[in-house]
């Protein structure tokens, strides 16, 4: 019980440190005046706060729990198989001729997109109208015009089109997301997701309608409806969600702000929880961190899980010799705008001189080039021939000299370049670094970029090369690994290339 109330304590104190009452009251403020203003300018023209929001005469049952959760499975294996298939045609589009014509590519699958929909009622609908008519409760629906509401053998043919529109939709939204067009997938998978939760609710309606004396069907009420499929496309298009996404509890609030169906919290949780289940026993990286991922972007999570080889930092880091240093003295601005122009780099670590190397700091390219910028404008105009220092010069002309030491980190984030490989991706993972420079006694060893410690992490979860053989120095795709990339165009000194 004395270490419950001490975590108890701990976390109040960590959430007062991140959230002080001066923020939380001007969230709350904010949150206020902006629900205020939806509610005057009412853009959906609903009176309502939100896009879809519903209301439900009766509340779900007990027996409900196995279809919402079978919902929850079919969530997972879709958002499984839709990263699988999206992540093939990804892979033969970046590498087929459509590559070099994505305007082309764009126009010839929406005009595919458009024949394949217009058979279908389901499919040729705006999405947002469609996921509204699937969210509604029959009852409240005035103008049937997808005949969702539809009895008895008009229900199987309802049914058809519900799970014909989401085969259709999973094999359009694997080969459209991706395309060089703004669209997402959070409203594609809740139209998919509520397309098969429907047609489950449909199927579950017409069960309890024949045979209203089971023993599973002892909560409902005599003479009252007692299964909404409305509810059940709330919950699919909540397991899509989390299926594709992998996503929690961000699904959850999503699904209450859009339909503000508080009362339908739990079945959500419990089928977003088993989508994410079952996506994960195929895939654990959901949809967006499989694009990060094939499109080699240096993210790392903040998880312990990734395998990190057990190796000294030095057998990774680039090492002095390779790295593009600035000296504390004998610059001028020429020399410095020379740097620039052949280093493609986006920062640069700044020693004493070549043989001490002793560590100073750290200069990023942009603040080089403002500082640049800055000297040869007005009022100072100072010629090319200036002379530049990053360290104090005590009989230096202050009106004659550039003193880069105001642009310049002076306390960059280092460590010992005998520390461990682990200790340095947990830095990177804790503290969001983008690079780390590794000293000896002062003096400068090496440098290591998110990037370097992003392939380290892929390779070795890969099964790759191991660590200390020239991991950072291979090639993959065409591009070179690794601090030692270089610019086409050494003129454009302007847009770095490297994570430095």
């Amino acid at each position: 019980m004395i270490l419950t109330w001490k975590r108890k304590a701990n976390n109040l104190k960590q959430l007062s440190y991140y959230f002080p009452d001066k923020t939380m009251w001007q969230s709350f403020v904010c949150a206020m005046v902006a629900a205020v203003t939806l509610q005057a300018f009412n853009p959906f023209r609903t009176g309502k706060l939100v896009l879809y929001q519903v209301t439900y005469t009766s509340g779900w049952h007990g027996f409900e729990m196995v279809p919402f959760a079978f919902l929850g499975i079919i969530g997972g294996l879709y958002g499984a198989f839709f990263i699988k298939m999206n992540m093939r045609i990804a892979r033969w589009r970046s590498s087929s001729r459509w590559a070099k014509a994505p305007v082309l590519e764009v126009l010839i699958i929406a005009v595919i997109t458009a024949i394949i929909n217009f058979p279908n009622k389901f499919m040729r609908a705006q999405s947002s109208e469609l996921v509204y008519m699937l969210f509604a409760e029959c009852r409240a629906v005035t103008d049937d015009q997808f005949g969702i509401c539809k009895t008895g053998a008009a229900s199987a043919g309802v049914i058809a089109l519900l799970l014909g529109a989401a085969v259709l939709g999973f094999v359009l939204a694997s080969a459209t997301f991706g395309l060089h067009i703004p669209a997402g997938i959070i409203l594609p998978s809740m139209a998919m997701g509520a397309l098969y939760g429907r047609a489950l609710g449909i199927v579950v309606e017409i069960w309890q309608a024949r045979h209203p004396n089971a023993f599973i069907f002892a909560a409902c009420e005599p003479d009252k409806a007692c299964v909404t499929p409305g509810t059940y496309a709330i919950i699919g298009a909540a397991s899509a969600l989390g299926g594709v996404t992998r996503m929690t509890v961000s699904i959850v609030v999503i699904m209450f702000e859009l339909t503000g169906a508080l009362t339908y919290v739990l079945p959500i949780m419990i089928a977003v929880m088993i989508s994410k289940w079952v996506g994960d026993a195929f895939e654990r990286r959901g949809i967006y961190e499989t694009w990060i991922r094939f499109n080699e972007y240096p993210f790392l999570e903040n998880k312990d899980d990734s395998p990190v080889p057990d190796v000294p930092v030095s057998q990774v880091m680039t090492q002095l010799q390779d790295l593009a240093v600035l000296t504390a003295t004998g610059h001028s601005l020429q020399s410095i705008h020379d740097i620039l122009v052949a280093q493609p780099y986006r920062g640069f670590p700044v020693i004493s001189d070549s043989t001490n190397r002793i560590l100073l700091g750290y200069i990023s390219r942009a603040e080089l080039i403002y500082a640049l910028k800055n000297a040869a404008a007005e009022p100072r105009s100072l010629p090319l021939s200036t002379e530049v220092y990053f360290s104090h010069q005590a009989t230096a002309d202050p009106q004659k000299t550039l003193d880069l030491r105001p642009w310049m980190d002076q306390t960059p984030i280092t460590l010992n370049g005998k520390s461990s490989l682990q200790l340095t991706v947990n830095m990177f993972q804790r503290l969001g670094l983008r690079y780390v420079l590794f000293c000896d006694r002062g003096a400068l060893q090496g440098l290591l970029t998110k990037k370097d410690v992003w392939y380290i992490l892929n390779s070795s979860e890969d099964g790759g090369p191991s660590a200390g053989v020239g991991l950072l120095r291979e090639e993959s795709r065409g591009e070179a690994r690794g601090l030692l990339t270089r610019d086409d165009d050494p003129d454009s000194f302007a847009s770095p290339v490297d994570e430095r």
